[in-house]
This record gives structure tokens, C-alpha cells and sequence, in this order.
């Protein structure tokens, strides 16, 4: 996970080694106070030998200006495909089911104390019904410094600290006895019960890694790095993506974005990871 993190890190910082000045706000955002806003969307369904069906959303809302550096974000995802599961009597049999349920909304307020640095709080929730963690989320403040900014591209970091509250995946455990030994079936096989974890609650380290770079005119590459790290559970997220405009206010975006939770149920893997195809609408 550390080499990850250290290449995306990499990767994030190649294209901003040269020098530059700070650009004006096109006129358009600042005929709406800084406000910019996108919306994406992608759906691929298959018929046939296979059924499956997936469909993601995201929105977001920006503004900068003199004063505010602020964010609004909402994303949503849901897949269903064919899953072999068990009858009542034990027999497998193949069930077109629900196989992703997510969706996640944040925002964060920044106030400018000159035109690189200012201070933010910031806020994110999260639910998954297939993840590490049921529901996240986390409020927090901290200081925001823009290290570059032009036409061209954008590098700006975020670091303070926060409170995160989570709930752990449902997970399974033996069944006791009275007296503490394991039971049994009639066949002597081992019992096990589905139980739901506690939830956990802690104060968290929250940085923010945002990167922007236009390889030409009418094409993009952006990173997204956020890190939750507790002394419980460590989170990293991150999001990467190309995309290449059409016109002015439509664009073609492929992203790829990895998921990380330290603290997980047996059973349940650390790492989430998801490829997109989906078409932008700016505005």
C-alpha cells in the first residue's frame, strides 16, 4: 500500500515541476461568483449467455474566488448480476441479484487568508452495503494552501485534523455453549451466527492531494488523493481520470479509482477498486 501511495504521489507531481503564475478565473465562473459545476453518468447492461446491469452517477459543485474555496460532491453506484447462492435445502442455484450498492456525499468550505492559503472544514459520508464498512463518516478543519495554479495546471494540498465514526461490515462467529464450548449440529458440524460489530469512533489525521493537468486543449488528466488515517483504521482514496472534451460542455471521462480500509472483517478484502466510462456534462 506504501508504494502505491508513494506512486500515485509521483505521478501526481510530474507534470507540475515547472514554475508558473497564477491565472485569472474564466469569465463564465466569474459571472457566477467562482461557481463550475459537472455531472457524469455511465450504464452498461448485458443480455444473453450473462445478465448483468451497472449504472454510476457523480456531481459536483465548485467555487473559488477571492475569499472561498468551496466544494460539494455526490456520487451513486449500483450493480446487479447473476450470483450462484444456496436453496433451503443446500442446492446451488443462480439468482440475478444486487452485487454493488454505494453512494457518497461530501463538501468542504474554505476561507481564503490570502490568494494561496486558507483555512477549511470539510465533511464526508459514505454507506456501502458491500464494503469494508457499512456507513463512514467524517467531519474535520484544517489549513488548504494552493501551490500552483494557471492555465494549464493546478496542484493543492489540505491537512488537518477530524472526528470519523464508522461501522465495520457484518461479519460471522462461532456459537457457544453455556459453558463456553463450541456447538454442534446433529452432525457435529460447528455452528457460526451473523453478528454486527459495534460501531468504531476516532480522531483522524485528514490530508487532501488535488491535482490537475491539461495535456492539450481538449484533453485533461486529474488526481484525487484523500487519506483518513486513525490509530484504528487507515483510509485512502484515491481518483484518477482522463477525460477528453467534445465540445464545451460535453466530455468522454475514464477513471479508475482504489478504495483502501485497514480495519476489515474476516472475510471481507481491504481493497475496492473501480474502473468508469461515462459522459460529462459541464456547466
Amino acid at each position: 500500500m506504501k508504494k502505491l501511495l508513494i506512486a500515485t504521489l509521483v505521478l501526481a507531481a510530474l507534470p507540475f515541476t515547472a514554475s508558473a503564475q497564477d491565472a485569472n478565473a474564466n469569465s463564465n465562473s466569474a459571472q457566477n461568483g467562482g461557481w463550475t459545476g459537472s455531472g457524469e453518468f455511465g450504464f452498461a447492461s448485458s443480455r444473453g449467455n450473462s445478465r448483468s446491469e451497472n449504472a454510476n452517477a457523480k456531481l459536483g459543485l465548485s467555487q473559488e474566488n477571492e475569499l472561498w474555496k468551496n466544494n460539494f460532491y455526490l456520487n451513486g453506484l449500483r450493480s446487479k448480476g447473476e450470483v450462484t447462492v444456496e436453496d433451503q435445502d443446500g442446492n446451488p442455484v443462480d439468482k440475478f441479484s444486487t452485487t454493488a450498492n454505494r453512494y457518497d456525499t461530501g463538501a468542504s468550505v474554505g476561507y481564503k487568508f490570502d490568494p494561496r492559503s486558507y483555512v477549511v472544514t470539510a465533511a464526508r459520508y459514505e454507506h456501502d452495503d458491500f464494503g469494508a464498512n457499512i456507513w463512514q463518516g467524517i467531519i474535520s478543519i484544517g489549513y488548504g494552501y494552493i501551490a500552483l495554479k494557471n492555465e494549464r495546471a493546478e496542484l493543492s494540498f489540505e491537512i488537518g485534523p477530524g472526528f470519523k465514526r464508522y461501522q465495520p461490515a457484518n461479519s460471522t462467529r462461532a456459537v457457544l455453549n453455556a459453558d463456553g464450548t463450541p456447538a454442534t449440529d446433529a452432525e457435529g458440524n460447528a455452528l457460526s451466527e451473523t453478528y454486527k460489530p459495534d460501531a468504531e469512533k476516532e480522531v483522524v489525521g485528514r490530508g487532501l492531494i488535488n491535482a490537475k493537468y491539461r495535456l492539450t486543449d481538449n484533453t485533461a488528466l486529474e488526481d484525487t488523493l484523500l487519506v483518513e488515517a486513525g490509530s484504528k483504521n487507515q483510509y485512502y482514496q484515491n481518483d484518477i481520470g482522463l477525460s477528453v472534451s467534445m465540445t464545451k460542455k460535453m466530455a468522454l471521462k475514464v477513471g479508475y479509482q482504489i478504495r483502501y480500509n485497514s480495519d476489515t472483517q474476516p472475510g471481507t478484502v481491504k481493497t475496492d477498486k473501480l474502473t468508469t466510462t461515462n459522459l460529462v456534462y459541464n456547466f
